[in-house]
Formats: C-alpha cells, structure tokens, sequence
C-alpha cells in the first residue's frame, strides 16, 4: 500500500469516528439519535466518502504544486 492510499484510509477512518462521536454526543445530550445501525451505516459512508476525497484531493493538489 502506498503512502498515499495509507493517509487517505486513515482520514476514512478519523471522519468515520468523528461521526460516531457527534452522534454519541447528540444522544447524550438528550435528543433522540436516529439508532445504532443506521449511525454505524452513514458512518461507514462518511468514512468511504473521506477516503475517497482525501485520495483524490491528495493526488490533485500535489500535481498542482508542481
């Protein structure tokens, strides 16, 4: 796995987390959370979503730098 494609699952990873966090947050506060499956299903498409931007975003600004 190239660096690149390493540092983009990790940013899936951090905004699929911080998801899950904001919503932990937004039940514990009292409000009524849309549930624990359907938080883990757009969790998991924030996730694919950060991934596939920060790999993208990644390769566009490096190639404008040059």
């Amino acid at each position: 796995m190239d660096a690149a494609a390493k540092a983009a699952a990790l940013w899936g990873l951090v905004g699929a987390l911080a998801f899950l966090v904001l919503h932990q947050g937004y039940v514990l506060l009292g409000n009524d959370g849309i549930g624990m499956l359907p938080a883990i299903g757009v969790a998991v498409l924030v996730g694919v979503v950060a991934t596939g931007a920060s790999y993208v975003g990644e390769r566009y600004f490096a190639a404008r730098k040059r």
